[in-house]
């Protein structure tokens, strides 16, 4: 029988499960029969980078609705692109897995008010402890949102205005269905209205009979939310639908802006600092990016019509993404390290290109290229990566190890180079 822990209310059934790195925990919470808790069970799992002594904040990817986007969850953790910009900012990368069945209402997890919110905390706690990082419990959070996922981090900012850093919304808002009166309003602190955020619905969303209120509720939760001041922009991807697609080439990047923006100065604090307003960039909003020809800033002379966006930076990335779907890199990845050779078995490991991730390794012998990892980069959704790239921004479950067997069967001297998304590589990195 696994041990059950008593924390705020919830009872935390873990399992303990020996993880494959020293930096990754799991809880999971079992569903509740009490209607005043959570009734879709959750397991949340957490990794740490290897190196940091103090985290500063936790970067959460948060699925959307259903059995298959539930399931993404499972590896949402593993991304090495997301671990890297995780790793920059000494923060954790928590992936909850809702255990939803088809049958079921998302928004029994969906919205915090009906559990997952007081869950998410105490799992925070109890993977504090277990971590033994007891800052985890207090840090603050950026918040990356898909579909249902998007419109949970939308309650939680009215819940939890002051621990979190930002949030991405992809293709998911809860603002529209509480206007409409189909949920009960939240209240909107004024502190909700101070987080840096980003609204990226895809643009084949915008006529789509199923998913066309992603694309609508956006927009209109930006209109609103710019009316009121916060520090938002909308940005509607070109190329995709529902799907998640490339946008984490330009969430990153959003991310790494609000952590610099925004942490606080001493590891392990909660304080965050305050959006300067006007060290932002406006941006021109529209509906339809597709009908408009110029881009360029503006004047701040309204800002309350205009896109917020943290620096410039990010605004030309921005200009770019809707544009085209994409954000350019010029810069290579950092080499592989830990290189080693068992006969002719090689491993190695590696951090992510934090611009473009990592879409495959080529090996060499000896000085001459016999081979890549994997033979041929593939993703469903986006980019061809090393790990693969679903529907849903997580890793495929079949993605390759860092390994890598000369069927020469005859040892030499191997060194092993990262690629890039867009192509670049690494200088290589010999055996040890």
């Amino acid at each position: 029988m696994m041990p059950t822990i008593r924390l705020l209310g919830y009872s935390l059934a873990l399992f303990c499960v020996t993880p494959l790195l020293a930096d990754s925990f799991s809880v999971h919470v079992p569903p509740s029969a009490n209607g005043s808790q959570l009734q879709i069970g959750v397991t949340f799992n957490l990794w740490i980078p290897d190196d940091t002594a103090t985290l500063r904040g936790v970067v959460v990817h948060q699925h959307g609705c259903g059995e298959g986007a539930c399931r993404s969850g499972e590896t949402a953790a593993t991304d090495l692109h997301w671990q890297a910009l995780a790793r920059k900012w000494d923060c954790a990368l928590l992936s909850p897995r809702y255990h939803q069945s088809q049958d079921q209402d998302c928004r029994l997890w969906c919205d915090p008010r009906q559990g997952s919110g007081k869950a998410f905390v105490a799992a925070l706690e109890q993977l504090a402890d277990q971590s033994r990082h007891p800052e985890l419990a207090r840090v603050p959070w950026c918040l990356w949102g898909h579909s249902g996922g998007g419109f949970w981090a939308s309650l939680m900012q009215m819940e939890y205005p002051q621990r979190i850093v930002a949030i991405w919304f992809q293709s998911g808002t809860a603002h529209s269905r509480w206007v409409s009166g189909e949920i009960e309003a939240p209240s909107i602190p004024n502190a909700a209205m101070g987080i840096p955020m980003i609204a990226n619905p895809g643009f084949k969303e915008r006529d789509h009979q199923r998913f066309n209120v992603a694309y609508s509720g956006c927009y209109e939760m930006v209109k609103d939310y710019r009316q009121r001041g916060a520090p938002i922009a909308f940005t509607p991807d070109p190329k995709s639908g529902h799907e998640t697609r490339d946008s984490r080439y330009l969430a990153i990047p959003f991310f790494d802006a609000c952590l610099a923006m925004r942490l606080p100065g001493k590891p392990g604090t909660a304080d965050l600092k305050p959006v300067d307003l006007n060290g932002g960039v406006l941006v021109p909003l529209h509906e339809n990016y597709q009908d408009v020809t110029q881009l360029s800033p503006i004047r701040p002379q309204n800002p309350s019509t205009a896109n917020w966006l943290p620096n410039q930076d990010l605004a030309l990335k921005w200009a770019e993404f809707i544009r085209t779907g994409e954000v350019a890199d010029t810069t290579p990845p950092p080499q592989p390290k830990m290189v080693s050779a068992e006969g002719n078995q090689v491993r190695w490991q590696a951090e992510a290109d934090l611009e473009s991730g990592i879409a495959a390794f080529v090996i060499l012998k000896d000085g001459s290229r016999i081979g890549r990892v994997p033979e041929e980069s593939k993703s469903q959704f986006g980019r061809p990566l090393f790990q693969g790239n679903t529907y849903h921004d997580t890793p495929a479950f079949d993605a390759p190890e860092m390994e890598f067997l000369d069927p020469s069967g005859t040892p030499g001297r191997y060194q092993v180079i990262t690629v890039n998304s867009v192509g670049l590589e690494s200088q290589p990195t010999a055996t040890e």
